[in-house]
């Protein structure tokens, strides 16, 4: 097997320790306090200082002196105008889809009389104002911009606002300009990291507070996120990508290769994983990795990734790589199997399922429509990926006639008098039939 990968063998021969290892993944292993403290320092500067606070640590941190804060959409309307032809386009075929897909999944309200006379309503109520992040420099991503503002516009959210680091002109980059363009933000902001997120959070006399903060970012950020979550509700926290892949003998193991090494190349803590059902699969698919990895261009990336979090496992059967699917909750399942249809439904606890090898995660990171902010570290097992439901809170609304109240009055009374609530006792009563 390859010397690359830190995990081979069967998975039932993982010891009790090296099964912890793998579960863990990047990120679950703690923050350090003195890191806590010092975003916190971040963020309490912006809470009290506001702008001022804010334009200091753009100087400090990015080396730039603005003298606003906010980017003017003339700024934002020219930085798509410099996409190249082909670039914008694909651009704006993902926000078609991204929009397509989230119109399809759009929360939409329900009724139910439960007896005569009694209406319980549920209905989703957009949020006023959303807060997106896009991080800057070498880690930006605009399709990231899309996968944030789209469901929340789709939504029906009033106000969208990004924030974004300042490069050296003072504006954010261009690519993420440009997908706040296509995909309609409201305001555009120069600023980063935790005091970004602590200007959302609280507002400033430039940025306002916003009802919810969504889209990823550095330790730095992720940390910021993680301590406005009692205040501002935030997406899932997100740690390094994902890729479990269940494979037989009749996959194609340059495409699950390449499924690997793409998803690899994100970070050197990317958890990457495969586990075939023959030893020969795991065998052949290991040494597929080692001959292509010498031509990727981010070669060090993936190694990183694949010596720390990487594995090709055995599996004795379907059932046993299903059973560890569910339990490791990935953030990308991909299903190389024959009946790969009629496995999906048997794993509740992914961020995606990706069904079949065409089914590339290339696609569903940029095209398909489907969202690319996804749970990780395990976290897939109560979290779901970023979508339109993310960009609501739910009204209940009850409605009770006369008639109604008379068919309630009764054993409401009866309870309000068992918990010893004698003035709930009496305002039911007052509904009873006569």
């Amino acid at each position: 097997m390859s010397p690359l990968l830190r995990w081979t063998g069967s998975l039932s021969g993982l010891g009790p320790d090296e099964r912890r290892a793998l579960d863990a993944r990047g990120g679950e292993e703690g923050v350090a306090q003195a890191f806590q403290d010092a975003v916190r320092v971040l963020m309490e500067q912006v809470r009290r200082g506001g702008d001022a606070a804010l334009r200091a640590q753009v100087q400090h941190f990015d080396g730039v002196g603005l003298e606003s804060l906010e980017v003017p959409p003339a700024a934002v309307r020219a930085a798509l105008d410099r996409q190249a032809v082909h670039v914008r386009r694909a651009l704006e075929h993902a926000a078609r889809n991204l929009v397509r897909v989230h119109e399809a999944f759009r929360p939409r309200p329900s009724r139910v009389e439960v007896q005569p006379g009694v209406v319980v309503e549920r209905r989703p109520d957009a949020l006023d104002r959303v807060g997106v992040y896009a991080p800057g420099g070498r880690a930006a991503y605009p399709s990231s911009v899309l996968m944030g503002v789209i469901p929340a516009r789709v939504a029906g959210v009033r106000e969208v606002i990004l924030c974004s680091p300042a490069g050296p002109s003072g504006l954010p980059n261009d690519g993420a300009l440009a997908a706040a363009a296509i995909s309609e933000v409201d305001r555009v902001f120069a600023v980063g990291g935790a005091g970004a997120i602590a200007a959302m959070a609280h507002g400033t006399e430039s940025i306002p507070r916003v009802d919810r903060i969504v889209g990823p970012g550095n330790a730095w950020v992720a940390e910021a996120k993680t301590q406005v979550a009692g205040r501002v509700p935030i997406d899932a926290p997100a740690g390094p990508s994902e890729l479990l892949v269940l494979l037989d003998d009749t996959a194609d193991l340059d495409a699950v290769a390449g499924e690997m090494l793409a998803q690899a190349e994100h970070d050197p803590m990317t958890a990457v994983v495969a586990v075939a059902l023959d030893a020969q699969t795991a065998r052949r698919l290991a040494d597929r990795l080692g001959a292509r990895l010498s031509r990727e261009p981010r070669a060090e990336i993936i190694a990183t990734a694949l010596a720390s979090r990487g594995a090709v496992l055995g599996a004795a059967s379907l059932d046993e790589a299903v059973a560890f699917a569910r339990a490791w909750a990935p953030e990308h399942l991909l299903l190389v199997v024959a009946e790969a249809e009629s496995v999906a439904p048997r794993v509740r606890c992914a961020g995606t399922i990706l069904v079949g090898a065409a089914s590339s995660g290339a696609f569903g990171d940029y095209l398909t429509g489907a969202n690319h902010v996804l749970p990780t570290g395990g976290m897939a097992r109560a979290w779901s990926g970023l979508s339109t439901l993310d960009f609501v809170r739910w009204t209940t609304v009850q409605t009770v006639t006369p008639e109604g109240a008379g068919h309630l009055a009764r054993d409401t009374e009866v309870m309000a008098t068992a918990e010893r609530l004698p003035a709930h006792a009496a305002a039911a009563r007052a509904w009873s039939p006569r």
